[in-house]
């Protein structure tokens, strides 16, 4: 049965005139992989924060696994585990010695530590390499370690601050395998991230900036959701091919992608306008076609003053 494990209302952080979160309204179920997506600077790191009860908040309130933030956190630090941004490793132990020493800051009995120490390094790969000094880990199997040592007492709550920041492609689709494995075993887990292509893995994602939630659902309803139709272009003169569309009337937004445009239209009938006036100016065109809008053409709509349009039919959280 789904129930709500992590609940928001209005939670709010603020640091002298700047507001960090914004009345922050949330909810996310047992068995979800939830997604906090953003830039940096949007506020993802002060909301997770405020979720763990590692930070009070200025006003409003927050609940996990029951428990408020605000006079409960210890008895919610039981039951999540939370990896930040630069998770605390000691460079000078060992895999093994890390993960001991995580098991005694958790209180986990001796009983229960070697089996489970044995299966979060068979889980993560890390067997081979369990005598090796932290320190010597690549970036990748540095950010297996630190979720090791954050699976430890078996959580029933996972956050995970921006866990692939500066990690290899590679490493990056590991991780994420680990992650889809513990939500088969029923593990909540709350990320965060600034890219979008690993907001797509998540079960429903929240998109903020400057503090603000600016709507909350599965990533393809929200792909689905923009109201204005897109066009994506390939044209060997991209960059010139955007300067001469980003004053047409009717095109809200054009990004630019390599050799590719992603142009947003008021209405589906601009396109032949935007190819034609293209080609009056000199720009080749190698191909078009209709295309259902990315999270990041939703994103930069809802950033770029579109936002009336661009939230049009999508559900808030």
């Amino acid at each position: 049965m789904n129930d709500t494990v992590i609940r928001s209302s209005g939670l709010t952080k603020s640091f002298g005139a700047t507001v960090a979160v914004d009345h922050l309204d949330l909810d996310v179920t047992r068995g979800e992989l939830f997604g906090l997506v953003g830039p940096d600077g949007a506020g993802k790191t002060t909301t997770m924060r405020l979720l763990t009860g590692i930070m009070r908040s200025t006003s409003g309130q927050a609940w996990v696994v029951g428990r408020s933030v605000d006079g409960e956190e210890e008895s919610i630090k039981e039951r999540i585990g939370y990896m930040s941004q630069r998770f605390g490793l000691y460079e000078d132990l060992t895999v093994m010695e890390n993960i001991i020493f995580y098991a005694d800051l958790y209180g986990v009995s001796s009983r229960e530590r070697t089996p489970r120490i044995e299966r979060l390094l068979g889980f993560s790969n890390l067997t081979p390499f369990k005598e090796r000094l932290a320190g010597n880990l690549s970036g990748g199997m540095k950010q297996k370690l630190g979720l090791a040592c954050a699976l430890i007492h078996t959580p029933e709550v996972l956050f995970l601050d921006e866990p692939t920041l500066g990690v290899d492609p590679v490493s990056r689709r590991d991780f994420w395998r680990v992650l889809y494995d513990l939500l088969r075993e029923g593990v909540t887990i709350f990320v965060s991230t600034a890219y979008l292509d690993e907001a797509e893995r998540c079960t429903r994602i929240g998109l903020m900036n400057k503090g603000r939630l600016l709507v909350v659902d599965e990533p393809l309803n929200i792909r689905k959701s923009l109201s204005v139709s897109m066009i994506e272009i390939l044209t060997p003169k991209a960059r010139a091919a955007r300067e001469m569309l980003s004053p047409v009337d009717g095109v809200p937004s054009v990004t630019i992608y390599g050799d590719r445009l992603h142009v947003a239209l008021e209405r589906a009938e601009t396109a032949k306008a935007v190819l034609d006036r293209l080609a009056s100016g000199g720009i080749a065109v190698t191909s078009s076609r209709a295309i259902t809008p990315s999270l990041e053409d939703v994103f930069i709509a809802l950033t770029k003053g579109t936002e009336e349009k661009a939230l049009s039919g999508i559900e808030h959280g």
